[in-house]
């Protein structure tokens, strides 16, 4: 497992002296984690791997979420808080964070709603 200095170092430059991440491609990979997509994603991972095979560029599953990954862990780098990731994830924590606290009052509402008729 890597040191937080290797976790938070920016990604190197890619060959062409540009700050692009380059995804693995088909090697072996010694590292593995777990992801667990819902039918839909998963639909959508392989319609996109069916639609590169149309392009002319074949790819597993595995290559495309690697390729995915490092474009948009590229544009973390470059962007930041701008990126396309740290949007898409600061929107969805928001969202998650409003749908708690409206749970949280109608729960509220709901007990003083009890705790009245009860009390009538």
């Amino acid at each position: 497992m890597p040191g937080v200095a290797e976790l938070l170092r920016p990604a190197a430059p890619g060959p062409d002296g540009g700050d692009l991440r380059r995804a693995s491609g088909r090697e072996k990979h010694t590292q593995k984690i777990t992801v667990y997509l819902s039918p839909e994603e998963l639909l959508d991972l392989e319609r996109a791997r069916l639609a590169l095979l149309r392009y002319g560029a074949p790819a597993d599953r595995g290559r495309i979420v690697r390729e995915a990954i490092a474009v948009l862990l590229a544009d973390l780098d470059a962007r930041g808080k701008d990126s396309l990731l740290a949007r898409r994830i600061a929107s969805a924590n928001e969202a998650a964070a409003s749908e708690a606290a409206g749970s949280e009052a109608a729960a509220r509402d709901g007990t003083a709603k009890d705790a009245a008729e009860s009390a009538s």
